[in-house]
C-alpha cells in the first residue's frame, strides 16, 4: 500500500486514537447526517467523504477490527483472524507478531525491506532500493514466499443495521393528530395519524448507501410534538383543564369544552371538588395501530374572581353569614 493510500480513520471522524465507542459512535452519527447524499444531491465531494465517514465508523466501530487497525496500521486488513497474526500457510498456521507496531511503516515496500535489511528506515524513501511488486490476489512478493497466503477476497461491508440513520422531526399537534406529508432531505415522508412523542416512524430505502452493494438502509424519524396551548399528553389520553366559578361547583351546570372535533356540552355535578376529572370517552388521541380514539380528560379548577360587583358581594355576604359548612373542622383535634 503506498503512503498516499493510508486512511488514518480517527482524522476522518475527527478524533484521536483514545476516542471511546460511544465518542466514534457520537462522531459518525453527526457526520454521516452532514455528507449523507440526500442532503448534498449531485455533490461528489461530499458523497466520498461520506463513503470515508462509513469506511472508517465499520473498522473503528468493531473492537477486533479496531484492535488490529491500531496495531497494524495500513495493513490491518491483511491480518488474519488469529490474533495478532498475519494469515497462515496451508496448514492454518498464523504467524505472531505480538504487539508489533506496523504503523511505524509508511508502505509495504518499508516493512519488506527493513525485514530483507536493505537498508532505509521505517517511513523512509531510501534511495537505491529494490522494489517488490506484489498482488494481493495471488500471494507474496515473487522471492519471498515464506508460505503465506495472499491478501485476497477482503470485502469490506458494512452490516445492515449500521447503514440506517436517526433523525429528529418536530410536528405540531395538529399534524400529529392528523397526518400529514413531510419534505425531509430531497423527499416527501407521509407520517401517519396518532404519532406520539418519541414514536419512531421507519422509511425505508432512505438510510446510509452501502457502496459495494449500493443498497440503502433505512431512516428512522423520531418524532417530537409542539406543545400545545390547551391540550398535553396523559399516557395515551389527552388532558385538558377548564375553570369553574365557585356557584357552578357547588350549583352545578353545563359547560362548553373543546376537543378536537370541536366543541362539547359537559355536565359539572354539583359539589365537584377543584382538581376532580371528567372523562369524555373516545374524544382523545387516535390509536395509530387498533384505530379508534383514547379518551379526553377534562380536569376541573375552580377559580376564585378578584373583581365583583357590589351586588355579588353582598351575595357572597350573605352565604358567609348563613353557611353552615366548615371545611376545617377535622383540624380541631390535631396535637403533637
Amino acid at each position: 500500500m503506498a503512503t498516499t493510500d493510508f486512511k488514518d480513520y480517527y482524522s476522518i471522524l475527527g478524533l484521536t486514537k483514545s476516542a471511546t465507542a460511544e465518542e466514534i459512535k457520537k462522531a459518525y452519527r453527526k457526520l454521516a447526517r452532514k455528507y449523507h447524499p440526500d442532503m448534498n444531491p449531485g455533490d461528489k465531494k461530499a458523497e466520498a467523504r461520506f463513503k470515508e465517514v462509513n469506511e472508517a465508523y465499520e473498522v473503528l466501530s468493531d473492537p477486533e477490527k479496531r484492535k488490529k487497525y491500531d496495531q497494524f496500521g495500513q495493513y490491518w486488513n491483511q491480518v488474519g483472524s488469529t490474533s495478532g497474526g498475519w494469515p497462515g500457510g496451508t496448514g492454518g498456521n498464523a504467524v505472531d507478531f505480538g504487539n508489533f507496531d506496523f504503523s511505524q511503516y509508511a508502505s509495504f515496500e518499508d516493512f519488506i525491506n527493513t525485514l530483507l535489511g536493505r537498508g532505509g528506515t521505517p517511513g523512509s524513501n531510501a534511495g537505491g532500493r529494490q522494489t517488490y511488486t506484489y498482488k494481493t490476489n495471488t500471494g507474496w512478493p515473487e522471492g519471498f514466499n515464506n508460505g503465506f497466503d495472499g491478501f485476497s477476497n477482503f470485502e469490506n461491508r458494512q452490516s445492515a443495521a449500521s447503514l440506517n440513520l436517526e433523525a429528529e422531526i418536530t410536528l405540531t399537534f395538529a399534524e400529529a393528530f392528523r397526518g400529514t406529508q413531510k419534505r425531509v432531505g430531497t423527499g416527501e415522508v407521509s407520517i401517519p395519524p396518532g404519532v406520539k412523542p418519541g414514536s419512531k416512524i421507519r422509511v425505508k430505502g432512505r438510510g446510509q448507501l452501502d457502496p459495494y452493494t449500493k443498497k440503502r438502509g433505512d431512516l428512522y424519524l423520531k418524532v417530537d410534538i409542539q406543545s400545545h396551548s390547551f391540550f398535553q399528553f396523559d399516557g395515551d389520553n389527552l388532558l385538558c383543564e377548564v375553570p369553574i366559578t365557585p356557584d357552578e361547583a357547588v350549583l352545578g351546570t353545563s359547560i362548553e369544552v373543546p376537543t378536537p372535533d370541536g366543541m362539547v356540552n359537559v355536565n359539572i355535578p354539583a359539589g365537584i371538588r377543584s382538581g376532580q376529572s371528567l372523562r369524555l370517552r373516545g374524544k382523545g388521541w387516535p390509536k395509530a395501530k387498533s384505530g379508534g380514539r383514547t379518551d379526553q380528560l377534562v380536569r376541573v379548577t375552580i377559580t376564585i374572581p378578584k373583581n365583583i360587583s357590589a351586588i355579588e358581594k353582598e351575595c357572597y355576604e350573605k352565604i358567609k353569614a348563613n353557611r353552615t359548612f366548615n371545611p376545617r373542622s377535622h383540624l380541631q383535634n390535631i396535637l403533637l
